[in-house]
């Protein structure tokens, strides 16, 4: 049946601005160019000037006039709240200073972003409100692209259709993903630790695309203590724990809609019954050990035994876990199954989370910048040291250094004047340089060397492929059989293979057909979105106190988005503005200018 109408408004309804030229001059100066209170105060005096012989005025009288006007949107308008946490266990004679903080942890309620999400009209052609199998029509092969062509989204969907009160409704698994950052060394080394979500039924190319899919909902406290009791156990401890419980205070408000349904109108008209239940989480190594309260160097994935990672071992589970902490000695749960007992993860508050299974691949830090830049690239400097001596190592690493350099122009490749050999290394130059290092390398290394990057190279480019077939899956097992048999030529210059990142690659299979590409659950999207959320709303801001500035750039942002949304699905932004003024002027462009 055909939905409900949309309730209407006027074609010419553009508030709370006047007309397209008031929206379009507050887009430009505060999105596009964030123009300084004293820059934009100086062009709104400038366009009066200009227009004070028609008996005219600007858009906007100065800067206070237009954020005002960006204030009064009530489009996107999501605002912050805050909870300050503070330790509560017992204090010791001598009291350190972290015990007696308090620290702020600011959000935005989750399940109103997740609304604005499932209602934006310019994703209603590219979300899935139900689980699917793709087959190849030819050989009736199953493939795997989108989050919602996973098994994990089936078995969630059976499990709630077996509740009579939840039976039929729309699952929405809400995606997670956080990272600490630094937007400034030079001045302090300014750390801030969002927390971003998305909806797991957008399809993955919407997601990568930046598109308002992925929204930032938090700022995480960061600790900070002296040097002395920074390395305290129960300092580490209360971090992790606080970590935990912020994001289980900031998620509560899902809690109720992941037992009854809530009705919701979606863009594409419909209302629909909506299931929330928390999706996977992405995260690179580090976090994945706070997110899982596991011992370094252990796999957060899988019990496989710390010194010999890639034997294997059965997937770890919230039960298997339970019963651990329940049976053995705190101690032995951290040396033996490199479980911290201490800590509760946030998933145990809510219904149908296993964070264990919940912990989503990372392309870029598992792969691009693990295994390959972080291991190979450098196992290759140290194998060459140990084979030739410093000196002559040092000439072959020039060597190949000029034939990175002198890679020729190609639609495609990046071309390093400089060499390999620079200090800040992105994903993006990790990901080009992966490109044109197999033959640069050549005649230097031994055979099995080039074979052993050949067959990491072929695993990471089949992960990355944006749908994967029964056939991908079988060509990733056996890159991987490869790389594991030619790795060993390191092995003079290596102590172990044992190692989490290279390790992770053992469960991308597996992960591939519960979760789908994994192309679409990467860090480098939240690695992104960091620009936008967090580096430039600190730039402009004037760097006093100036998280508070962030959180109303950000909330600024999402008004001016959701007004562009509205106004394009009216209709209201067709063609340019100049174009638009003339239509209802009856004039065309090439009348203007005649």
């Amino acid at each position: 049946a055909p939905p409900t109408p949309m309730p209407q408004k006027a074609r010419d309804d553009w508030s709370p601005y006047h007309n397209r030229i008031e929206f379009e001059a507050a887009e430009f100066a505060f999105k596009k160019c964030h123009m300084s209170a004293r820059n934009l105060d100086f062009l709104c005096d400038l366009m009066a000037a200009t227009l004070v012989k028609h008996r005219d005025v600007p858009p906007f009288a100065d800067h206070k006039d237009l954020h005002n006007v960006i204030d009064a949107t009530q489009l996107g308008d999501v605002p912050w709240e805050s909870f300050s946490v503070q330790y509560t266990g017992e204090h010791p004679e001598i009291v350190p200073p972290w015990m007696d903080d308090e620290f702020e942890v600011w959000y935005r309620d989750p399940p109103t972003m997740a609304h604005n999400i499932l209602a934006n009209p310019t994703f209603k052609d590219e979300i899935d409100f139900a689980p699917f199998c793709e087959y190849d029509a030819s050989d009736d092969t199953c493939h795997w692209k989108d989050f919602m062509s996973g098994d994990w989204a089936w078995q969630q969907a059976d499990t709630i259709s077996k509740d009579p009160e939840t039976h039929g409704s729309a699952l929405v698994p809400i995606i997670l993903g956080s990272d600490k950052t630094t937007v400034s060394v030079g001045t302090g080394n300014n750390e801030y630790y969002p927390l971003y979500a998305s909806i797991s039924n957008v399809r993955n190319n919407v997601r990568r695309a930046h598109r308002d899919a992925l929204v930032i909902i938090g700022f995480l406290a960061i600790p900070k203590t002296d040097r002395k009791h920074s390395k305290d156990d129960v300092f580490r401890i209360f971090c992790r724990q606080l970590f935990h419980s912020s994001l289980s205070a900031i998620l509560s408000s899902l809690k109720s809609a992941m037992t009854e349904y809530e009705v919701l109108r979606c863009g594409d008209g419909h209302f629909r019954c909506i299931i929330y239940s928390l999706g996977p989480y992405i995260a690179d190594y580090k976090e994945q050990l706070v997110l899982s309260c596991i011992v370094k160097h252990w796999c957060p994935k899988c019990i496989a035994i710390r010194m010999d990672l890639d034997s294997g071992g059965v997937y770890r589970c919230r039960e298997h876990t339970y019963f651990l902490i329940d049976e053995l000695h705190g101690d032995v749960l951290w040396d033996e199954f490199g479980i911290i007992g201490d800590l509760v993860p946030f998933t145990n508050d809510f219904p149908r989370a296993d964070i264990h299974e919940l912990l989503s691949f990372d392309l870029l830090h598992q792969l691009i910048k693990g295994a390959f830049k972080d291991h190979l690239v450098d196992w290759v400097a140290k194998y060459l040291k140990a084979v030739h001596g410093t000196r002559v190592a040092e000439e072959i690493m020039s060597d190949i250094d000029c034939r990175v350099t002198a890679v020729p122009s190609f639609a495609g490749l990046r071309r390093f004047p400089q060499g390999r050999d620079f200090k800040q290394w992105t994903g993006d130059d990790s990901k080009a340089l992966m490109k044109v290092f197999l033959p640069a390398i050549e005649g230097h290394v031994p055979g099995e060397m080039v074979r052993a990057f050949r067959a990491l190279l072929e695993f990471c480019y089949l992960a990355r492929r944006d749908v994967i077939t029964e056939d991908t899956l079988n060509q990733i097992q056996d890159a991987l059989h490869r790389f594991h048999r030619y790795r060993k030529i390191f092995d003079p210059v290596i102590p172990t293979f044992s190692l989490p990142r290279q390790h992770s690659m053992i469960h991308y299979v597996d992960m591939i057909r519960l979760f789908g590409a994994p192309n679409g659950l990467c860090s480098s999207i939240t690695e992104s979105k960091h620009i936008k959320a967090v580096k430039e709303p600190w730039h402009w801001s004037s760097r006093h106190n100036a998280l508070g500035q962030m959180l109303v750039t950000n909330q600024c942002l999402d008004k001016l988005a959701a007004s562009r949304v509205d106004f394009d699905a009216r209709g209201m932004l067709t063609g340019t503005i100049l174009s638009s003024a003339l239509a209802n002027l009856g004039k065309s462009v090439q009348d203007f200018f005649i």
